[in-house]
């Protein structure tokens, strides 16, 4: 079979598209196991709500407040989705998942799924299931630029550099900076961490906020490529399931590797062989569990 080159180098570069956004939503949920021990299916409802608040901010904030020409911009809801989603998040955490800590992590999976089923549920009432269009993407992003082998759209480029570049930054914040050490003290050891006057309930909430805001984050940039509809999460969260689960339960720095290499992966695999390209994922997460069943990067029981 002969394929160009420049075939290859163009899947290649999409590849890379999905699977920086992968990591950007994966790693949320790396951050909640790892900090939290939660399994939280709602990750993919937070990220479906961060692109609602994206899209409700651009339609309906005019709307809201009387004037219709005031909306609310691309820029904007970059910092105001993840915050909404981040403190609905912290509601959350205070009100239900704290309750949970100590019990087995079957019970915040349960609570967790439920909440989806409930905002998808809700939402499917008034959107439509089919999705709407965001046409908030700013001008600058609009258009595509010639990188030789391909034409590859600007905003794509954007979303690729901001994912990988917020990923890694929060890798540094965890793993390399005293307040980090503080979250993964707060959660490895509560008792010794709140002997040095540290406060793990408020450190916990912190946590998941960060988690959903990432998720809800994930959801503004992926508006202006996708319909928003009240599924797109649920579409998703089995992907980012595996992702995770391939690069180990709660490893940050395995979250955004396995991401990245397996957006990759997808898209060689629609070059030399598209029928496996919806399955190759989880035929290497069996693969995966089977070698090494704590993941690539996870630390063995």
């Amino acid at each position: 079979m002969d394929i160009p080159l420049q075939a290859i180098l163009s899947q290649a570069l999409l590849g890379l598209n999905n699977g920086a956004f992968y990591a950007l939503l994966s790693l949320g949920l790396a951050v909640i196991f790892g900090m939290l021990n939660v399994v939280n299916f709602a990750h993919g409802t937070f990220y479906m709500l961060g692109a609602f608040v994206a899209l409700l901010g651009y339609n309906q904030l005019g709307w809201i407040l009387g004037d219709e020409s005031i909306y609310m911009s691309f820029w904007a809801a970059l910092i105001v989705g993840p915050i909404v989603v981040g403190l609905l998040g912290v509601l959350i955490e205070k009100t239900m998942l704290s309750r949970l800590y100590k019990v087995d992590h079957l019970y915040g999976l349960l609570l967790t799924f439920g909440l989806a089923l409930i905002f998808e549920g809700v939402l499917t009432n008034y959107f439509n299931v089919a999705g709407e269009p965001y046409n908030a993407k700013p001008e600058i992003l609009e258009g595509a630029v010639n990188l030789g082998f391909m034409v590859f759209p600007k905003y794509r480029l954007f979303s690729i550099v901001l994912s990988l570049t917020v990923c890694f930054a929060i890798w540094y914040l965890i793993e390399k900076t005293k307040f980090g050490s503080h979250l993964r003290a707060g959660t490895e050891n509560p008792d010794v961490t709140r002997a040095f006057g540290i406060d793990v309930p408020s450190l916990r909430t912190l946590t998941y906020f960060l988690g959903v805001a990432l998720a809800g984050l994930a959801g503004v940039v992926a508006a202006p490529i996708y319909s928003v509809s009240p599924r797109m999460g649920s579409d998703l969260i089995i992907i980012v399931f595996a992702v995770v689960v391939i690069g180990g339960m709660g490893s940050i720095m395995g979250a955004i590797l396995t991401g990245i290499a397996l957006g990759l992966l997808e898209g060689l695999v629609k070059v030399f062989y598209p029928p496996l390209a919806n399955t190759v994922i989880f035929i290497a997460m069996a693969l995966v569990l089977l070698w090494r069943p704590s993941g690539l990067f996870g630390k063995e029981a």
